[in-house]
């Protein structure tokens, strides 16, 4: 008689209690799309052997030079026009850490651990953003830990201090989440100064429980209003009372409380527990890719794949903590980036009624 043949746990998990308990067209739609998310999967191990492969290059070559053939006086960058300073570099022997050269490592330690770090501002425009030093305290996935925004001695908040707009159709993106990483971040919008800090669950940090393959942050002064019900298109969702989410596509990694220029691309509208989530998906201004891609339909010419991957990885998310799947309005349907202009406006013009009292702030913490 011939043994069965053990069920592999991710055919197991697939036909877990949440899968089980979707509806039809939900299984059917993650079935459909199973490829692209494991394609999804390749690209990011190869992305990462990639990032390893180039790091590894630079020291070679940086020890093929040799550290006593140059001294080191500060950074070098190269602007492009139309696109900012898209490059930067360090003289030989010394590396680039944070925004600056140095020769030591543990001594570029100290210096932030004193000092704080730059914000990375990136465009010339923003000389507002690239006074702002990112300060981090506590050890990282404690509950202890948070990044304050500091301009000077001064304690500003990465919310509402910092503009919204970046010039010629840009906006601000702080990031919260780095692509690749598995720690919930987020401004903390109720704490004085809305440091970013790890979001709390049931006395714990938490974690998702895959990696996140996108960067991901927030628009600053932009709020979804609880107040304001949403329309049919969204089944009259209220504002889950966050700032804008920001699903930044580009090649590279966004370091924790880096400010970022970003084109708006396209927007999905997500229903989280009966509250409106807008998830704008967007691309670094400064990525090789961003001239090519302008509106959402470009994303699939240029990344095949990456608009279903976002939202069926925001439908799934929660689905190992016993939580229902997130559903989508309009469709499920990607708006384009006139909608997603006309949904910035809006949550921007929220934001705009909460501060001044047009509209119940709640607990949330404003200057």
């Amino acid at each position: 008689q011939k043994k069965k043949r053990p069920v592999p746990p991710q055919t197991k998990a697939m036909y877990s209690r949440p899968f089980r308990s979707a509806s039809p067209a939900a299984r059917s739609s993650v079935s459909a799309l199973l490829p692209a998310v494991l394609l999804g999967l390749a690209c990011g191990l190869l992305l990462g052997l990639g990032l390893v492969h180039g790091a590894a290059s630079q020291q070679q070559q940086q020890q093929q030079l040799g550290a006593g053939l140059s001294v080191a006086r500060g950074l070098h960058t190269r602007a492009v026009p139309g696109r900012g300073v898209a490059h930067a570099r360090c003289d030989v022997g010394f590396s680039l850490v944070r925004g600056g050269c140095t020769s030591s490592t543990s001594n570029a330690r100290a210096h932030e651990a004193k000092n704080g770090v730059t914000c990375k501002a990136t465009m010339p425009a923003q000389a507002v953003v690239a006074s702002i030093v990112c300060k981090p305290s506590g050890e990282l996935g404690t509950e202890e830990f948070k990044m304050d925004f500091m301009e000077g001695e001064k304690a500003i908040s990465p919310w509402h201090n910092i503009p919204l707009e970046a010039g010629n159709g840009l906006y601000n993106m702080v990031t919260e989440i780095p692509k690749m990483s598995k720690a919930k971040m987020e401004v903390d919008t109720k704490a004085e100064n809305n440091p970013i800090k790890q979001d709390m669950k049931k006395g714990k940090v938490r974690y998702y429980h895959g990696p996140i393959f996108w960067n991901y942050g927030c628009l600053p002064q932009t709020w979804e209003d609880p107040n304001i019900k949403g329309d049919d298109q969204v089944n009259g969702a209220f504002g889950d009372n966050d700032p804008l989410d920001v699903v930044e596509i580009g090649n590279a990694a966004l370091e924790m409380g880096s400010v970022t220029p970003v084109k708006p691309l396209g927007v999905l509208s997500m229903i989280d527990d009966g509250e409106l989530d807008w998830k704008l998906i967007a691309i670094n201004a400064n990525d090789p890719k961003a001239s090519e891609i302008n509106d959402v339909e470009d994303i699939e010419k240029h990344y095949p794949g990456t608009v279903s991957g976002i939202r069926e990885w925001f439908r799934w998310y929660k689905t190992p903590d016993d939580k229902p799947v997130n559903s989508f309005g309009h469709g499920e349907k990607a708006l384009g980036k006139a909608d997603a202009i006309k949904v910035i406006e809006e949550t921007h013009k929220h934001y705009q009624d909460m501060l001044s009292g047009a509209s119940d702030k709640g607990k949330l913490w404003t200057p």
